[in-house]
C-alpha cells in the first residue's frame, strides 16, 4: 500500500493526519479484498477528512476491484 498526499491538501500537520486516517481505514477494510494486490491511495481535495468517509470509499473501491478480478 502506498499513500500520496500532495501539498495542495494543506500543511504538513494536515497531510500527516490524512495519511494516518488512510492507513487506519485501509487496515480496517483490508479484509474486503479477496486476493492480494497493490494499492496506491491518493485522496481528493476536500474541506474535511474523516475516518468513516475513507472507510466507506475504500469499501466501495475494494468491491469494484473484486468484481473486476472475477471476470
Amino acid at each position: 500500500m502506498g499513500v500520496a498526499v500532495s501539498k495542495k491538501h494543506g500543511k504538513a500537520v494536515k497531510r500527516n493526519r490524512i495519511k494516518r486516517l488512510l492507513r487506519a481505514a485501509f487496515a480496517d477494510t483490508l479484509h474486503l479484498l479477496d486476493k492480494p494486490c497493490s494499492v496506491i491511495l491518493i485522496p481528493k481535495t476536500e474541506t474535511e477528512y474523516s475516518y468513516d468517509g475513507f472507510c466507506r470509499s475504500l469499501g466501495i473501491c475494494f468491491k469494484k476491484v473484486n468484481e473486476c478480478k472475477k471476470s
